[in-house]
């Protein structure tokens, strides 16, 4: 309900919550829902770029910027023009990389790697991360002013543990994926089953389960578990 209330808007939202629980579904539900569906969703997973090489992927650069850069390449901001740019595990982000995506939220402009002229550029940011900002905050690895640029809407994700009433809708949504994706018929869950799945830790939440319901799928099709 809170991310149908939030989608239609502009503002920047910031998702925190366990790996697993499904903040990238969430981003792109929170796209959809919006006034910028039709446009460009860009998912840049922040951890997984190197600090060398973070700045080029976000602004895109110039030719001649570095020693590889044969050609101008637009980067996510402006691949994203008009539409939304999701920032997943915005925790590992490099400091110098922060003060420059500060000035963009502040701007609505940025420089390429090289580039002398501003490029302005319409999208809007999500942000998502299982990590603590504010200790980060407090630890100096994190701008304490970008965090409440970005934390104008904040969505916390439960944990599975703490949703199990829905752990029932979600393995009957998951086999109907599979049963489909698979042509097969999915196991069935019994009652003992089922209870002994919610009181599971959980220690992957939902995408823990995701797993689960597809390797039963193909391992077990049509058996009750």
């Amino acid at each position: 309900a809170c991310v149908e209330r939030v989608a239609p808007s502009d503002c920047s939202v910031l998702l925190t919550g366990e790996t697993g629980t499904g903040k990238g579904e969430v981003a792109r539900a929170l796209h959809r829902g919006s006034t910028r569906a039709a446009a460009p969703f860009v998912h840049v997973n922040c951890a997984a770029l190197s600090p060398s090489v973070i700045e080029s992927e976000l602004f895109g650069h110039e030719r001649g910027a570095f020693t590889d850069a044969s050609i101008r390449r637009s980067g996510c901001f402006e691949r994203a023009g008009g539409g939304t740019l999701f920032l997943d595990e915005i925790g590992d982000m490099p400091a110098d990389t922060q003060t420059r995506l500060l000035r963009v939220l502040a701007d609505g402009e940025f420089y390429r790697v090289g580039g002398a002229t501003p490029v302005k550029v319409d999208v809007r940011i999500i942000a998502a991360t299982n990590t603590d900002l504010q200790k980060q905050i407090t630890e100096g690895t994190f701008r304490e002013d970008l965090y409440f640029r970005l934390n104008i809407i904040p969505l916390e994700l439960p944990s599975l543990k703490e949703r199990i009433e829905d752990i029932e809708h979600l393995i009957k949504h998951f086999n109907e994926h599979f049963a489909h994706e698979h042509a097969i018929v999915p196991p069935k869950f019994s009652k003992q089953a089922l209870k002994i799945l919610q009181n599971y830790e959980w220690p992957g939440n939902i995408r823990e389960l995701r797993n689960l319901c597809e390797r039963t799928a193909i391992l077990l099709s049509g058996q009750v578990i």
